[in-house]
């Protein structure tokens, strides 16, 4: 595995010379983590922020009655990680899984707060990061609130096949705020049309 494709979306996401994006790129160490392992658990601080390359990720809680609920989904080229409880290094309060194999880019905590100070593009880069991340949580919220359940099915169809494909129905069902039964309603009835 080589970092072409890391230093691809450094520079997607912020554009920047080829010798800058490789400088950046070079700060992350390659992981691979099989299906079904806690990237980071409830109640503890991360120690390190990820790029997912390859492979769904999903971030969970567990509610009032004791069920799973799926707070995101995420997939390749994104940032993983808490932001919140990652840069005031205060515990979690969701549990991150690996919902297939993986191949992520880590960087600790210390390496992140090094690069910030001394490295501009870095700076730049994890602020989009942060901007982006806040406008995809912002419009999920949104789209919670005023799309229907079909909707919101159709919008991550259309947004993000790849989920559709790869994530089992009881957690999709989860993350668009619906039953089992409920999507495999809405889904017979699209197929239908």
């Amino acid at each position: 595995m080589t970092k072409n494709n890391l230093e691809n979306y450094i520079q997607s996401i912020l554009p920047m010379s080829s010798e800058k994006a490789k400088l950046i790129a070079e700060k992350f160490e390659l992981v691979e983590i099989k299906n079904n392992t806690i990237v980071l658990a409830e109640n503890k601080t991360p120690k390190a922020t990820y790029i997912l390359e390859t492979g769904f990720i999903r971030s969970f809680t567990i509610d009032t009655n004791g069920n799973e609920i799926t707070t995101n989904i995420f997939s390749p080229f994104c940032f993983v990680n808490d932001f919140l409880s990652f840069f005031k290094q205060k515990p979690s309060s969701e549990n991150f899984e690996s919902l297939t194999n993986c191949i992520l880019w880590k960087m600790n905590y210390e390496d992140v707060q090094k690069n910030f100070h001394s490295i501009p593009e870095f700076r730049e880069f994890g602020r989009m990061m942060l901007i982006m991340n806040y406008s995809n949580l912002k419009e999920r919220m949104l789209g919670m609130i005023k799309n229907s359940a079909e909707q919101r099915y159709l919008n991550l169809m259309k947004q993000n096949p790849d989920i559709l494909k790869n994530i089992p129905l009881k957690i999709l069902a989860s993350y668009l705020g619906i039953t089992d039964t409920s999507l495999s309603r809405i889904r017979k009835e699209i197929s239908l049309k």
